[in-house]
């Protein structure tokens, strides 16, 4: 549990946090993680906490981009027929404490390069999917997942906008479903080995949820805080870097 004092800052940052993930598709696990992370969490019960908040403002993010209609099945189902599967099993698996953060601390970076527009700029040439190549990535992104307590929008976003399988919108929306699903099969996966969460959990998911429908609204209105997105990012890097080099002992 938090300290008193510091839940007044870190309260406003998960704010931040689901309102800023919601508005490019993603739920927001390894921003949930991170802040967790910064305030002494441990690992086992930070990846439930975090798939439980993933759950509601994936899909708060997918239902805004839904009505857009920009959704593709055929660009989302290819990822998830594998990714259901590994995504239980990496929930499932015990993952040392120090591998845990590692592992964590190098996914950090794909939202903070995100962030800070170094990778995931959109292509006006849209290319055919490679299903092989999509399961292969489906089932890795599932595993990472389901070991670390993402829902793996982090990692599908660039990769779908690298290989020009969509433009920004798509892919948004794509992520936020693929997330969505995987977080519950990383839940369930967790409550089958006995789930631990933190008890201020439903005040924490009340501010998501707030943050998650306003970045979501928002982004459809195409609204882009630059400001915002380099606290996040900045945020992203000191626990990044904290996890890379917390000592083993």
């Amino acid at each position: 549990m938090i300290d008193q004092y510091l839940i007044w800052v870190f309260i406003p940052l998960l704010f931040i946090v689901a309102f800023l993930y919601a508005s490019i598709g993603h739920g927001g696990a390894s921003g949930y993680l991170a802040l967790m992370a910064l305030f002494g969490f441990q690992p086992e019960v930070m990846k439930g906490s975090a798939l439980l908040l993933n759950v509601f403002v994936s899909f708060i993010s997918f239902w805004q981009y839904r009505k857009g209609g920009h959704f593709r099945w055929q660009l989302f189902v290819p990822f998830i027929i594998t990714s259901i599967p590994a995504s239980f099993i990496g929930a499932y698996l015990t993952v040392d404490a120090l591998v845990y953060k590692r592992i964590l601390g190098l996914l950090l970076i794909f939202p903070i390069l995100r962030l800070f527009g170094l990778i995931g700029k959109e292509s006006d040439q849209i290319k055919e999917l490679n299903k092989v190549i999509a399961l292969i990535t489906g089932a890795v992104i599932g595993l990472l997942s389901g070991m670390i307590g993402i829902g793996g929008g982090i990692i599908l976003s660039p990769v779908i906008l690298l290989l020009h399988w969509g433009n920004m919108k798509q892919t948004a929306a794509v992520s936020a479903l693929f997330i969505f699903v995987n977080s519950i099969s990383g839940l369930a996966g967790l409550y089958s080995k006995g789930i631990v969460m933190d008890n201020q959990v439903y005040l924490w998911l009340l501010v998501a949820i707030s943050g998650g429908f306003a970045g979501a609204y928002l982004a459809r209105k195409k609204f882009n805080n630059r400001v915002l997105k380099s606290i996040l990012a900045t945020v992203l890097l000191i626990a990044s870097i904290k996890l890379l080099t917390v000592s083993g002992k």
